[in-house]
């Protein structure tokens, strides 16, 4: 594969696509890897990928469908003949294409279900029988499984006689006769002990497993925690169905990363970034009117003093420094209680003790800034009371910010809303009310 910047391949191929030279796209495309191509895809207008589409390898179709964001794939499948569509996509793995079935045509569907064999049909259908969010929906039906009381050297001959082995095969999963799983044997162990012991003597009895519908949350955080490559997925009584991989895990993290990213502007991870403007539009309009209600709560509480800006200047000049500090405090505090929440380390059993700290901690830096920003609106105005008064709204406002931070995430995930998504709105609106409040208030009963 090259290794070429991908900036590079990008340039290359715009120019190419611009001039309509195919033996050169085909050319850029044919050392690259599916996921490059899949981005090289993604950085392209809606009407210059069909042109890139029709150059890439056939081997290669299935997985750039897998590997482009969904908007990406929507635009992708508009144009696929069937036939074409089908034949890229039933030779991958069942659960590759368990991912790809909710975007694909029903049509398309059909002939998919009746081009592939009887085997994978039905190991199809057990994969789409549970929530593609779950364990069940991430597993692949491809684990080998051993017994105990067979010999290494004996695993070892079976091996030989498959051929292969499934991508990121680091361990064989030990059953017993009803498929109950005993544990795992470690391929490095089975290469490095003596061939003529007993795969029970060397079976790891513990290994980390799942249930069908264990989150892939779970399962996200269980790989990271244990460094797993596979493991196994069972059902109720324990018996072995299936096992999940490391790729399929990575790409749980790479989406629930860029939900992070997106999700704070209120917009989706899949969205195409060529997607049309009135799409586009309506995907943002939903978020920009939360945002205006929320403009419009602050915008009102000046309004309440509206006599004091007016007597005193000063004021408006200041205001926007004690939200700001307010703001910024609180999204320190949101951001470690969002990611404390994520990976499990807060919790009800001490929220308390997280509230405390970050409200000291608020305290903290409250009396540090108000000091300076007091300093500053002194020596500007020339005024001590209207130092004290801003370096008191600062105080206040911090702390305020601290405690939002860590209310506000802690209260939208027991109403089951993602505090990714609404937090961050929440938690400005409450600095912004707040900060202006005390500002105007305190200048309103001491300084006019």
């Amino acid at each position: 594969m090259q290794a070429t910047p991908p900036t590079d391949n990008l340039n290359q191929l715009l120019i190419a696509v611009e001039s309509g030279d195919e033996a050169e796209i085909r050319n850029l495309l044919s050392g690259l890897h599916p996921a490059d191509i899949a981005r090289l895809l993604e950085s392209l207008t809606p009407d210059q990928r069909p042109l890139v589409w029709a150059e890439i390898s056939e081997q290669h179709l299935g997985e750039v469908l897998l590997e482009v964001p969904d908007g990406v794939r929507e635009d992708i499948l508009k144009g696929m003949d069937k036939s074409a569509l089908v034949s890229a996509v039933r030779d991958m793995d069942i659960d590759d294409i368990a991912d790809l079935i909710p975007d694909l045509p029903d049509d398309v569907l059909a002939d998919l279900l009746f081009a592939v064999d009887k085997a994978a049909r039905a190991s199809l259908g057990e994969v789409l029988s549970y929530p593609e969010d779950t364990a069940g929906g991430l597993m692949n039906v491809d684990p080998i499984a051993v017994r105990e009381n067979i010999t290494l050297q004996v695993v070892q001959r079976y091996l030989r006689l498959l051929g292969s082995l499934p991508d990121h095969t680091d361990k064989l999963f030990v059953i017993k006769r009803d498929n109950a799983l005993k544990g795992v044997l470690p391929i490095a162990t089975l290469l490095t002990a003596p061939p003529g012991d007993r795969v029970g003597a060397h079976t790891d009895r513990a290994p980390v497993t799942f249930h069908l519908m264990d989150s892939e949350d779970q399962v996200a955080e269980s790989f990271e925690k244990y460094n797993l490559v596979s493991a196994a997925v069972l059902d109720d009584k324990q018996h072995l169905v299936g096992r999940i991989t490391i790729d399929d895990v990575v790409d749980v993290m790479r989406e629930r990363a860029d939900h992070s990213v997106m999700a704070r502007a209120g917009l989706k991870e899949e969205e195409d970034l060529f997607a049309p403007v009135a799409r586009s539009a309506r995907s943002r309009a939903v978020w920009l009117g939360v945002n205006l209600v929320t403009a419009i709560i602050a915008s009102w509480v000046i309004g309440l003093f509206e006599a004091t800006i007016e007597r005193l200047v000063a004021l408006a000049v200041l205001m926007p420094i004690v939200a700001s500090m307010g703001g910024n405090a609180g999204t320190q505090t949101l951001t470690v209680v969002i990611r404390g929440l994520g990976q499990g380390t807060i919790s009800s059993a001490n929220a308390w003790r997280v509230l405390r700290k970050e409200f000291l901690l608020g305290g903290l830096n409250g009396l540090i800034w108000a000091v300076a920003v007091a300093l500053v609106a002194t020596l500007w105005y020339h005024d001590y009371a209207l130092g004290a008064i801003i370096a008191l709204s600062m105080v206040i406002n911090l702390m305020f910010a601290a405690v939002a931070g860590v209310t506000i995430p802690l209260l939208l995930q027991r109403l089951g809303v993602d505090p990714a998504l609404a937090g961050g709105v929440a938690l400005t609106t409450v600095t912004d009310v707040v900060g202006f409040f005390s500002l105007l208030g305190l200048a309103a009963v001491f300084l006019v």
